[in-house]
This record gives C-alpha cells, sequence and structure tokens, in this order.
C-alpha cells in the first residue's frame, strides 16, 4: 500500500525544512542570546588575587608570633646555622615573656595569681634584704683590715644586718599570710612555701627581680 505524505511535505525531506520559519527565526534568536550571555560573562569575569600574583598579608591572631618564611637550608652547614638562630630567638623571646611576668614563660615557681600577689606585697616595700649583699661586701673589706675597732665594727654591722633581715622577714610572712588568707581563702598553696618565695624576692636586688616588678614603691595591694 502506498502511502502519501501529509500535505506540503515530501518523502525524505530532512525535519529541519519541515519546520516553520517562525520556528527557526525562534532558534536562531536563542542561539545569539545564549551566546552574548556567555560572552558578557567572560567579559565581567574577575581575576583572583592569586590569579594575578599578589601577595596578602596572612591574619595574625592576637598573643601569636609571625613566623617569617625561611628558605630551606642548602647544605648540612647551612641548616646548623638557621637551627642556632631559631634557638637563639626562641631563648630571647622566653626571657622577654619572663621578664615581663608571661605566665606562658615562667617557671613553675613564679606561676599562679598566689605567687603574682606575693611578688606585688614585697616588690611595694623596701626590704633589708635587698642591702644584705651591699652590707656583706663592707663587712668583708672590712675584715680585711688589720685593726681592731675596723674589725670589731664589721661584725657588729654583720649582726645588725642579719638581725634586719630576720625581722623583716618575719614582717613579709605576717603580710602575705594576711592577705592571701583574704583574697584566697580556698587556695591548695601551701603558705610556707609562699613565705620563702617572698622573702627569697626579698633578699633581691630591685632590679634583678625576674619577673620585675609591676608596682611601684608605695603601692597599696
Amino acid at each position: 500500500m502506498w502511502h502519501t505524505a501529509p500535505f506540503g511535505y515530501a518523502r525524505g525531506v530532512s525535519p529541519l525544512f519541515r519546520r516553520k520559519p517562525a520556528d527557526l527565526v525562534e532558534d536562531a534568536t536563542a542561539s545569539v542570546t545564549e551566546q552574548t550571555s556567555v560572552e558578557n560573562r567572560r567579559k565581567s569575569y574577575t581575576p583572583s588575587k592569586k590569579e594575578l600574583g599578589v601577595v596578602t598579608p596572612k591574619r595574625v591572631q592576637p598573643g601569636r608570633r609571625v613566623q617569617e618564611a625561611v628558605a630551606a637550608p642548602a647544605n648540612r652547614k647551612e641548616a646548623l646555622k638557621q637551627l642556632r638562630q631559631r634557638q637563639r630567638a626562641e631563648r630571647a623571646e622566653a626571657s622577654e615573656g619572663m621578664r615581663n611576668g608571661d605566665e606562658k614563660y615562667l617557671l613553675a615557681r613564679d606561676r599562679g595569681p598566689e605567687r603574682s600577689l606575693v611578688r606585688d606585697l614585697v616588690d611595694s616595700r623596701r626590704t633589708v634584704g635587698s642591702f644584705f649583699i651591699a652590707g656583706a661586701v663592707v663587712v668583708m673589706v672590712g675584715s680585711l683590715i688589720r685593726n681592731e675597732v675596723v674589725v670589731l665594727a664589721s661584725n657588729l654591722l654583720w649582726a645588725l644586718l642579719a638581725l634586719a633581715v630576720v625581722v623583716d622577714s618575719v614582717l613579709i610572712a605576717r603580710r602575705i599570710k594576711r592577705v592571701i588568707k583574704e583574697r584566697f581563702p580556698k587556695t591548695e598553696q601551701r603558705l610556707g612555701s609562699l613565705y620563702l618565695y617572698g622573702i627569697m624576692r626579698g633578699l633581691t636586688f630591685r632590679r634583678m627581680r625576674v619577673p620585675k616588678p609591676k608596682v611601684a614603691l608605695g603601692a597599696k595591694i
């Protein structure tokens, strides 16, 4: 049986030629619109800083140290040199932090709010112990002189210094006990250890104390 094609269409003709002119115009318009939108997206594309080769500084959290980029060592000698430089910088940083009273760098004997309070109590007053070393030097020099009067005066001065240090140490211990019990009634620190800590700090010259004093002489603690 012979099959006849619909009116207006011939057998074997491509479907492209079977479409209406309006459909062809619509498809061409859509293709042009899509190509234009792609070109617009390409024009509006903004390259990143990484693609442009721009280096931005990293944000550093407060209290953290910025690490500088170090080139890889070329040989063993260079590696040892960089290691020594890094260790020297770390020791300097730790020493500075210890002098400033940073808890991160303090020794175990200096850590804790109770120890910080004891340091402030001692640093806020003049102690006899800070003059003890100077008096000991005077006594030693005087004992070398072959004179009975000078030797007797040196021994007397030594006895007075020792007695003054004992009395001052007792006063320091009583003050530490009173203030610690008021501000840290539930402390786990042993009072005897705090007494010794304060007395030993009082025997050191003010400028040589580590951590360095944070309060002025005569300050109210």
